[in-house]
């Protein structure tokens, strides 16, 4: 698979994360109920399947924390974000707490092109001021 390739389906696979991420805060799905109903969705087979999975268990798994973790940079309670803002966030948190390999600035400019792409007029620069704030705490020896 070529770069572009793989860059193309990691895209899918993060908007596809955004879709479940959103179900599970709507109707309440747990992690098991998410990946079956993903997995039975076209969209699926067109998507880095092993990021998707590790990152929605990951993140479930985690769910608590990471909120908490969200909580404590944002200026305003969890509660009161938009449920796709909060999807993108979560994600945006996997991946700078999980992923290292995925360098900060990547993972702050896909979240943000998940908000324009998604979420509400505005969502964007929330998400990226929230991602910014954690990716200091995060991700500090990287940013220098």
């Amino acid at each position: 698979m070529t770069r572009a390739a793989a860059t193309a389906t990691r895209r899918r696979a993060r908007a596809l994360l955004v879709q479940a991420l959103y179900q599970m805060q709507i109707a309440g799905h747990d992690a098991d109920e998410l990946m079956s109903q993903v997995k039975a969705r076209a969209e699926y087979r067109r998507v880095d399947q092993r990021y998707f999975d590790d990152a929605l268990t990951g993140i479930c798994n985690s769910l608590e924390s990471t909120l908490g973790a969200i909580d404590e940079v944002a200026d305003r309670p969890i509660g009161q974000l938009d449920p796709v803002e909060t999807g993108i966030l979560l994600l945006g948190y996997y991946e700078l707490n999980s992923r290292p390999e995925v360098p900060y600035r990547v993972v702050i400019d896909e979240a943000v092109n998940l908000a324009k792409r998604f979420g509400a007029q505005d969502g964007h620069k929330y998400v990226n001021a929230l991602l910014d704030r954690l990716s200091r705490n995060i991700r500090a020896t990287e940013r220098g």
